[in-house]
């Protein structure tokens, strides 16, 4: 962590699984005046419009709760490991796509080399999943992140056992809650929580 701060500054990943962005929005929206929050967008986010809404308004968004421009390239979040300055980084929403990416080390998008960039500082990676599949063929990635130095996971749950039975989403809320522990170097417990 960097000394003599008020609050820390904390890096924010943002992928697809677009329902689950009006959460992750209200998140930040409370983070914000406890951490300084510096927004990160996958490709999709920022070109994919979907039945939740349009990508522009959803960054328009973001980075105005967050009161700063987001790192949207490869390039521009590539600093992020030599000039150290995020105490903890967190993938909100991630994506069974960024989630299969990150344990096999592929680097192609700003949220991927942003993970990549602060895994080199050995500070804390909270992943906050969204998926269908992660229980089913994405479920060795989960397995090969939990056993990461590192990394750490925001408690989630199957969010429609009846219907998708592979799928697995995070408890949003505990984002904050997950920082903190994993500030301290430990997983927040219990990892799974249900009923959503």
């Amino acid at each position: 962590m960097n000394e003599g701060k008020n609050t820390l500054d904390i890096g924010f990943g943002i992928t697809g699984s677009f329902c689950t962005h009006a959460k992750i929005k209200e998140v930040i929206s409370d983070m914000k005046d406890h951490y300084n929050i510096y927004p990160i967008f996958s490709p999709n986010v920022c070109s994919l419009d979907s039945r939740f809404g349009k990508a522009s308004d959803f960054i328009s968004d973001i980075e105005n709760i967050a009161g700063r421009k987001g790192i949207y390239t490869i390039p521009e979040a590539e600093p992020i490991g030599p000039k150290k300055f995020l105490d903890a980084l967190v993938i909100a929403p991630c994506t069974g796509n960024t989630l299969a990416k990150l344990a096999n080390g592929i680097t192609d998008s700003a949220v991927l080399m942003a993970a990549k960039a602060h895994l080199r500082n050995e500070r804390p990676l909270v992943i906050s999943i969204s998926t269908n599949d992660a229980m089913g063929i994405n479920f060795r990635n989960l397995g090969m992140l939990f056993n990461m130095k590192n990394i750490y996971f925001v408690p989630f749950g199957q969010d429609d056992f009846d219907k998708k039975h592979n799928s697995l989403i995070a408890h949003v809320s505990l984002i904050p809650d997950t920082i903190e522990e994993a500030l301290k170097g430990r997983q927040i417990q219990p990892v799974i929580k249900s009923p959503f």
